[in-house]
């Protein structure tokens, strides 16, 4: 899939399942970039004021996907910076279709690792019910998309976030001075 050119939207947009570091490696990869971050699933909790979770529960799944829809569309085209998407944002074939014109990095992890990150996932909606099982369950159905999307990919079980961090931008060098 051919990748955009360097400068053009974010300077990086990470997906991944819940778990995979998306909030923390965006935050410090921000940092370094010495660029603005910015996570669509707090965009949609502004614009409804509501918590994510609220919003499962009181509007169901597919309120909000329409709405982080809409925040992922619009962060594409106004953030120059890091932005993270929520995991299950890549279910959206337009989202999909957009993230074709950005460069996504994928951080995967594995279903043990993130559970273990998410722990008791009370603030996760689709992880509060037997969350290992539901984990490893989106993780499967999820990897195709995220690899689909991604030009890199950052195993991000074994490592602290400065190595995911350098590893990012390592590859992100390399773009830039193509």
């Amino acid at each position: 899939m051919p990748r955009p050119e360097a400068g053009v939207g974010p300077a990086a947009v990470l997906v991944g399942a819940p778990g995979a570091g998306k909030s923390t490696v965006g935050m410090a990869l921000a940092q370094r970039l010495g660029v603005a971050f910015r996570d669509t699933d707090a965009d949609v909790e502004a614009t409804l004021g509501m918590s994510v979770s609220d919003v499962f529960l009181e509007h169901g799944e597919e309120y909000f996907r329409a709405a982080e829809r809409t925040a992922v569309l619009v962060a594409l085209d106004e953030h120059a910076g890091v932005l993270a998407l929520g995991g299950g944002a890549v279910l959206d074939a337009e989202v999909r279709a957009a993230l074709a014109r950005h460069w996504v990095v994928y951080l995967d992890v594995s279903a043990s690792d993130a559970a273990r990150r998410v722990g008791l996932a009370r603030d996760r909606p689709l992880l509060v019910e037997g969350p290992r099982t539901r984990l490893a369950a989106l993780l499967k159905a999820r990897r195709p998309l995220y690899e689909e999307v991604a030009a890199i990919t950052v195993d991000t079980g074994a490592l602290g976030v400065e190595e995911v961090v350098a590893q990012i931008l390592v590859e992100h060098a390399g773009r830039a001075s193509r």
